[in-house]
């Protein structure tokens, strides 16, 4: 199970710091993901990280905005967003599957979260 927290309303320029908790399974068996979906648009992958974290992988435009960590002792992976825009405003979606590799497809994950609204006003 995978559950996500910390969205909300930011203003542009802000930052907001999004959680996922992880339950029911070997956390660090699997990779995790971040993707979002605006209304109307395709889910899209943000950001993912391996399963030991030293290895990470990000859209490119929230490259050097936006940060995916891990803490596998607390089974919970983090996105920090940064210099947040108008358009970075949908749900956030966490994801998790069992591979070695890091995908970047929605297809490609097994598990997911509920989504956190994110809304960046302007």
């Amino acid at each position: 199970q995978l559950v996500e927290s910390g969205g909300g309303l930011v203003q542009a320029g802000g930052s907001l710091r999004l959680s996922c908790a992880a339950s029911g399974g070997t956390f660090n068996w699997y990779v995790m993901g971040w993707f979002r979906q605006a209304p109307g648009k395709e889910r899209e992958f943000i950001a993912a990280i391996s399963r030991t974290g030293d290895n990470t992988h990000y859209q490119d435009s929230v490259k050097g905005r936006f940060t995916i960590s891990r803490d596998n002792a607390k089974n919970t992976v983090h996105l920090e967003m940064n210099s947040l825009k108008p358009e970075d405003t949908a749900v956030y979606f966490c994801a998790a599957d069992q591979t070695l590799a890091i995908p970047t497809t929605a297809p490609e994950y097994e598990y997911w979260g509920q989504g956190t609204q994110v809304t960046v006003s302007s």
